[in-house]
């Protein structure tokens, strides 16, 4: 469940690049904003599974 649960945070990483990068080019802050905090969502998404794997990890 792990790989899985990286894909996702992966991915909305990606969607987050894109809707920062199209705020930038048509001007609008909210895309940026928005775009920004699902980078942010996956940065958290990524540290998570970071920690359950070294928790596995220790465990093992």
């Amino acid at each position: 469940m792990s790989i899985e649960n990286r894909l996702k945070a992966t991915a909305k990483n990606i969607e987050g690049k894109a809707q920062e990068m199209m705020g930038n080019l048509t001007g609008n802050p909210q895309d940026k904003v928005e775009g920004e905090a699902k980078q942010n969502e996956a940065a958290v998404r990524h540290s998570v599974e970071n920690v359950k794997d070294e928790i596995k990890r220790a465990i093992n």
